[in-house]
């Protein structure tokens, strides 16, 4: 049960990631009596101290730090730990995950799969649990075409990366507890950053595109990698934070999978002509078939950054819709949904734009003779 002095407790893995700073922080500013504990490697202990020790006073008291490894027999946690949070717990936010697309298999395996079995085992052990969040991805479905519903998952798909596989593996897990455990799949897709910040924590997959056109000289018309026919699903992470959040806490969630999408999706070509728009760019009414896009995308710098650029360009030309009837039930009555692209493009740019010049304004300030004043993206949040 709760402890004494709070309504509620939660559990969220994945702290000090970027999603779950997030979570934490909503969390704390939407459930003023909650107790939330955060699993937190020992190699990341210094920053998760840091990000808790920033919050205010009445804040920090209610988040509890504990050493351990997902991944890890009973979460790498003491036995007393795994029997207080098996006592106290009620709801769970597993957002520890490997979700780069360059991710080598093992790692994949070790925190997507692995990862998620020693959570389902500590949500079966959990005295009152009333829902365990899992965070998926709507990129379980590989290689599919067509429309995608929430209960789909193997279809004998295809898989770009062992990323969207592994995960894909984790769902399986999930589907299989879901008759013991009151578990929720949520599967965003594609991310970017804040809606009204731009804040976020690597410029991958859609940021390829907006690196791609600031990389262009500025004269230059840029054409567009693939036909750009298909709809590209873009949402927030301030969205896909409050939608989680919201899913957690609704009563029918237990034992369904949510896409949190897009309703309107815009179809990649017009994202990709806001995005040149708004780097004060012009985009070319032409477009590169995908075998060179895919070449140009391993231009020095963008290559060292993305380290399988093929994945974004093939997700570029798969016609594929992801229908949202059971996340739509939950986050309608939540008064929820996801802002249009075109309302916050603006901000994602410039929030790119203002990173590459800091970036090179430290370059300048240190003066080295092998300074590369290029868009360095390899590290462009340093």
């Amino acid at each position: 049960m709760p402890r004494p002095g709070h309504d509620s407790v939660v559990l969220i893995t994945g702290f000090p990631s970027f999603i779950a700073r997030r979570m934490l922080q909503h969390i704390l500013a939407s459930e003023p009596r909650t107790l939330v504990y955060a699993v937190v490697l020992a190699k990341s202990s210094a920053q998760a101290s840091a990000e808790r020790d920033a919050l205010p006073a009445a804040d920090r008291e209610r988040v509890v730090l504990l050493e351990g490894d997902v991944a890890a027999m009973d979460l790498g946690l003491s036995g007393a730990e795994f029997r207080q949070l098996a006592r106290e717990v009620d709801r769970i936010h597993h957002l520890a995950y490997v979700s780069h697309a360059g991710a080598d298999r093992s790692a994949a395996h070790a925190l997507n799969v692995v990862g998620t079995a020693e959570v389902l085992e500590l949500a079966r052990a959990c005295a009152s649990l009333q829902c365990l969040v899992h965070q998926s991805t709507a990129f379980v479905a590989g290689d599919r075409t067509g429309t995608v519903y929430e209960d789909d998952l193997e279809a004998g798909q295809a898989f770009r990366n062992p990323v969207e596989e592994t995960r894909m593996r984790a769902e399986v897990l999930v589907r299989r507890a879901m008759r013991q455990v009151p578990v929720a799949v949520v599967r965003p897709t594609t991310v970017v950053g804040d809606a009204v910040t731009g804040e976020i924590d690597r410029l991958d997959g859609l940021y390829l595109l907006v690196l791609l056109i600031m990389a262009a000289p500025a004269d230059m018309a840029i054409p567009m990698p693939g036909r750009g026919d298909v709809p590209l699903n873009i949402v927030p992470i301030d969205f896909v934070v409050r939608a989680t959040h919201a899913i957690g806490l609704h009563r029918l969630a237990p034992r369904r999978t949510f896409h949190i999408a897009d309703p309107h999706p815009l179809s990649a070509r017009r994202v990709f002509d806001l995005i040149a728009r708004a780097s004060g760019r012009r985009a070319a009414r032409g477009h590169i078939p995908s075998n060179l896009a895919k070449a140009l995308l391993r231009t020095p710098g963008i290559e060292r950054f993305v380290r399988s650029p093929r994945a974004f360009v093939e997700q570029l030309m798969t016609p594929v819709r992801y229908d949202a009837r059971n996340a739509d039930l939950v986050l309608s009555g939540a008064g929820l949904a996801c802002p249009p692209f075109e309302s916050y493009v603006d901000v994602l740019v410039g929030a790119v734009q203002e990173r590459v010049r800091e970036r090179r304004e430290r370059q300048e300030l240190e003066a080295s003779a092998d300074a590369d004043l290029d868009i360095d993206v390899e590290d462009p949040l340093s």
